[in-house]
């Protein structure tokens, strides 16, 4: 078990990764935007070094390198996700909070609905909170809506609270949900069981292989 303090960390990182996902990305690479949430960090920084030809290969032997089982599940995932969170960002449906999540952890084990009347106030008034708990002349009704997905993790349930924000967009919010210390724990175990290396020597010898290709001129 990874240390809570640690998985509390990872997740305020992930979370902030997420929330500004649309600009950090190159928009211009699909396949880059697209596999990002699923890369370990030493494959976004190789792919980053590499010649235009050579990412072409990397594209090739990223899969080669974990199960095959591990392909089609993404393919599946995406395909869910480009049909369901299209609103939530049209250009890149897959760079929003969740769907980040579904990719990681796939379908939750349960979604509800429910009222989220501060994080209403929070989103609308910003740091001006004088009168938060009071005047709601500036709340907007429709930002009290929010998406709970649970999922289990050992015996406790890990939780995530997504609320709406006008016109479109769900964006990942703070919970105090029982079990969320284990967030990051969660991910970096569904990462690694659905889109683990199995011969990480090996893949990072050729990852070596590809940063000498150069593109012909």
């Amino acid at each position: 078990m990874k240390n809570p303090r640690i998985a509390v960390c990872v997740f305020a990182v992930l979370a902030v990764s997420a929330a500004c996902g649309v600009n950090m990305m190159p928009s211009k690479d699909a396949w880059y935007t697209q596999h990002y949430f699923v890369m370990q960090d030493f494959e976004r920084q190789a792919y980053k070094d590499f010649s235009p030809q050579a990412r072409i290969e990397f594209q090739k032997i990223f899969w080669e390198a974990r199960e095959l089982g591990s392909k089609k599940e993404f393919e599946k995932r995406m395909d869910y996700i480009q049909k369901t969170y299209k609103r939530d960002n049209s250009q890149q449906p897959w760079n929003c909070d969740r769907a980040r999540i579904f990719l990681l952890n796939g379908p939750p084990a349960s979604i509800d609905y429910k009222q989220m009347d501060d994080w209403a106030t929070n989103v609308t008034q910003g740091a001006a909170r004088t009168n938060a708990s009071t005047d709601r002349s500036n709340e907007d009704i429709s930002a009290t809506s929010a998406e709970i997905w649970t999922y289990p993790y050992n015996n406790q349930f890990v939780q995530y609270a997504f609320a709406f924000k006008p016109p479109n967009e769900w964006r990942l919010a703070p919970a105090a949900f029982a079990g969320n210390r284990f967030i990051g724990a969660l991910e970096a175990l569904n990462k690694e069981q659905v889109y683990g290396v199995l011969n990480l020597d090996q893949y990072q010898r050729r990852i070596e292989e590809l940063k000498k290709i150069k593109d012909v001129k």
